[in-house]
């Protein structure tokens, strides 16, 4: 194979990829209807003009036969009233129109052939424009869905390395983590909370048991009294002088600390 060969193949299926891509179904579907009406418009300019044409010639044709019938009619006049020469010189004259009536007769036929193609032609190209129609905006609506599945399906495919769609996907895990964040500051700030609040509910047990000592010895020695035992039996009230010796011997000891 040849280089020019090869080259010149390789044009033309550039060319034709070149095309191809270009083509918009909906633009071309519309301009090949158009070019069908179009078509259509001439056939039937040629189908008028060939049936012009076909009655044109029927009519010189009926022209012509009427003239041999009247140039017949002639000669015989002529060769009853003994003009043999006029008689003559008439069926030369209607030898000529028969003649003429014959071809155009011929002409007329073989136009009625042409016409019947023609007219069948034309009721063929008009069946197929009807259906150019009813097909077209149906496959302009299936080359819409399919060039918007194309662009779907390119746009799914893009998704994974798209820059926006990892940056949104960063600032998910961002937010999640923040989330985490607040939730434990949160639970330690509630956990510091109930401790604050049980160190005040437990802190002054002691002081609260010596104000309550300090109320009983103020309200006299009935109301110094110990705790009920676990076998609920009552017991003696303690004597104030006790309670006071006691208390004494608890100051010096701390005075000698």
């Amino acid at each position: 194979m040849g280089f020019f060969d090869r080259l010149s193949r390789l044009v033309r299926a550039n060319a034709n990829a070149a095309v191809s891509s270009m083509e918009d179904p909906a633009k071309i579907l519309d301009q090949s209807v158009a070019d069908m009406q179009a078509d259509l418009v001439k056939l039937r300019q040629a189908v008028a003009l060939a049936i012009a044409s076909q009655k044109r010639l029927t009519s010189q044709a009926e022209q012509a036969a009427a003239q041999s019938k009247t140039w017949y009619e002639r000669a015989e006049l002529a060769l009853k009233k003994g003009e043999e020469s006029l008689a003559r010189e008439a069926l030369t004259r209607r030898k000529t129109f028969q003649e003429t009536a014959t071809s155009l007769t011929a002409q007329v036929q073989a136009q009625d052939g042409q016409v019947e193609s023609l007219k069948k032609s034309l009721v063929a190209l008009e069946g197929k424009i009807a259906e150019a129609k009813t097909k077209k905006d149906m496959l302009k609506a299936r080359a819409q869905a399919a060039k918007a599945q194309q662009q779907l399906q390119s746009a799914v495919g893009s998704i994974g390395t798209d820059s926006a769609m990892a940056a949104f996907e960063r600032m998910e895990e961002k937010v999640e983590a923040m989330e985490a964040t607040g939730q434990a500051a949160a639970e330690l700030a509630g956990s510091d909370l109930e401790s604050q609040f049980a160190a005040l509910e437990s802190g002054g047990g002691v002081d609260d048991d010596l104000e309550a000592l300090r109320a009983q010895l103020k309200g006299g020695p009935e109301a110094v009294a110990l705790p009920a035992s676990e076998t609920s039996e009552a017991v003696k009230p303690v004597q104030v002088e006790e309670v006071d010796a006691e208390l004494e011997d608890l100051k010096r000891s701390i005075d000698k600390l």
